[in-house]
């Protein structure tokens, strides 16, 4: 007999192992609404101004003197913008959150201030890992996008140096009407290039980005299809896409059983375009190991501090839970009415509340807020129908 244990199977959707409730695994700090960039879908609606009323710098160290009070492991913080290279005390803010012994984090925007100079700066005051937006394969769409020419030039060079000089790198990427299309050419910039992680941000109609062209719940389910496929080639994520979690678990049972996708998930053209096109860039078979989506969302895992001090569950959900300036961030996340509400998944509405994958996916509440006014609203954009997938035995074999 074997005193080793077998290994446990790799499951579709990962979770933490603290409970969310009490501690965040993210915390992100929008240092400052500043940026010179005026993007398309930019929910702070940035101006190229700073707001007076911005936390200071060492309202900013007592913030994260307090993350690290959510206890052990520390949360990843991770500063923010508008663009916060814009604030002159970004270094020394970084250098006291490392030396106070928390994961430092930093997500500029695609300006000339994102150089090899800047990130080397960084990495002197402890910080390895950036995260950077790519919302267009060529320079033509990105830059038509952020509104500024240059932008796409920038960041794939802020990119490029962060590769040489050994930093992580996140990509984000909106997924949206202009750039559907364009989501293979940008997956193979991805492998080609390199990052720790690839991310979908399924667009929240929220600050500019609210009239912007979101997809169709059928089109974000065939894209959802196409992020599974492209995970044999890159280390794939979404943000505000928590059904991704749903249509993992789909693919897993699917798989193992031997039945089509695309017949039993009802995909569609647009699924077809893209698979067509991934699979001529050889981006649909590889050697990597799946990134399964982990288990977090808004207020459940994750926390947002504004410029000006005030708790949200995400940047996405302005709905304020108090303001860090006259109130514990810990008391807030753990306790205040908001955050607790957000994780009772018994309060959803509509097919959310029904649906048997509630407890792992759970909708994007950011997305049902900012369209109906309801936290609790079911999720716009998912076209799944509760109850309808054939093998529920597999599917409950994997969620409890």
């Amino acid at each position: 007999m074997s005193l080793t244990s077998a290994p446990r199977p790799r499951r579709p959707v990962r979770t933490v192992r603290h409970d969310p409730a009490r501690q965040p695994m993210l915390v992100i700090w929008e240092a400052t609404r500043a940026c010179q960039l005026s993007c398309l879908h930019c929910r702070a609606e940035a101006t190229p101004a700073r707001n007076p009323f911005e936390l200071t710098t060492d309202e900013a160290t007592t913030l994260m003197a307090e993350v690290l009070s959510f206890g052990k492991p520390a949360p990843i913080f991770v500063i923010s913008g508008g663009d916060c290279f814009e604030r002159d005390d970004l270094y020394e803010i970084a250098r006291r959150g490392v030396a106070m012994g928390l994961h430092v984090a930093v997500s500029p925007s695609g300006t000339k201030k994102l150089n090899r100079d800047s990130l080397m700066r960084l990495q002197d005051v402890g910080v390895n890992t950036i995260s950077l937006s790519l919302d267009g394969a060529t320079k033509e769409s990105h830059d038509g996008f952020r509104r500024v020419q240059g932008t796409f030039e920038n960041t794939v060079a802020g990119w490029e140096a962060a590769r040489e000089l050994g930093m992580k790198v996140q990509l984000n990427s909106v997924v949206a009407r202009h750039n559907v299309m364009e989501l293979p050419d940008i997956a193979k910039l991805v492998r080609d290039l390199g990052v720790m992680t690839w991310s979908g941000f399924l667009l929240v109609p929220t600050g500019r980005g609210i009239d912007l062209g979101a997809l169709t719940a059928q089109e974000c389910e065939d894209v959802l299809n196409l992020f599974y496929d492209l995970g044999e080639t890159v280390p794939i994520k979404t943000t505000e896409g928590h059904h991704f979690r749903r249509v993992s678990i789909q693919r897993h049972v699917l798989d193992k059983v031997g039945r089509d996708h695309r017949e039993v998930m009802n995909l569609g053209l647009l699924y077809e375009a893209l698979y067509d096109r991934s699979e001529a860039l050889g981006l649909v078979t590889g050697e990597r190991s799946r990134r399964a989506p982990i288990n977090i969302s808004s207020g459940n895992g994750f926390v947002f501090i504004n410029h000006v001090g005030q708790v949200t569950p995400s940047g996405f959900l302005d709905v304020p839970a108090g303001n860090v300036r006259d109130s514990s961030l810990v008391d807030l996340y753990r306790n205040s009415e908001l955050f607790s509400g957000i994780r009772r998944t018994e309060l959803l509405e509509g097919k959310c509340g029904r649906c048997e994958y509630r407890d792992v996916c759970g909708g994007s509440r950011s997305r049902a807020y900012n369209s109906t006014g309801n936290i609790y609203a079911e999720e716009p954009l998912c076209i799944y129908e509760p109850g309808s997938f054939p093998f529920n035995d597999e599917v409950n074999d994997l969620i409890i």
